[in-house]
């Protein structure tokens, strides 16, 4: 994860709100590909799945911030999507609250075109994929403003209340 996004979510007090729209990202990612030839993380084996993203989650959660990730996703879902699913056990281990809404129950919500992170409800990361799923310039931008984060917390709340609980998703 980018140094942008720990860094702000190490500094976090009250809450961080993730947005997620794409239907894959970063397809040539190592622990995509080793899924993709058929590996899956073993929920019992937390040493084989823990990495340092969860640290960082894990320490933000324990004091305090309310750390939600918001997947919306096509369906039935591509492959990279049913990658993440597989592995949001472990986001959930380390504190954060995931949902899904699939595109077919967002009818009427105006999103955000661009991913992004809201910390605190002043501080908006966005970040800036190619149609393929890999990074491209300027990668990530980072904003202190607080009529941004409240456009985007306004969006991610009404999409939030739309989307299912990971514990409750079941994917078609």
């Amino acid at each position: 994860m980018a140094t942008a996004v720990r860094e702000a979510l190490s500094k976090a007090q009250r809450s961080a709100m993730h947005l997620e729209m794409r239907d894959s990202y970063m397809r040539d990612d190592p622990e995509f590909i080793r899924w993709q030839q058929g590996h899956r993380y073993d929920p019992g084996d937390r040493a084989s799945w823990w990495r340092s993203w969860l640290d960082v989650v894990a320490e933000a959660t324990d004091r305090g911030v309310v750390m939600r990730r918001l997947r919306v996703v096509s369906e039935p879902l591509s492959d990279y999507v049913r990658y993440e699913y597989d592995g949001t056990f472990s986001n959930v281990a380390a504190g954060e609250d995931v949902r899904w809404l699939p595109r077919s129950r967002a009818r009427g919500l105006l999103l955000p075109v661009l991913d992004g992170w809201v910390m605190d409800g002043e501080v908006v990361i966005l970040h800036h994929f190619s149609g393929e799923g890999q990074w491209t310039g300027p990668r990530m931008e980072v904003h202190h403003d607080p009529a941004l984060a409240a456009q985007y917390a306004t969006a991610y709340e009404t999409a939030w209340e739309r989307a299912v609980p990971h514990a409750e998703f079941r994917p078609v």
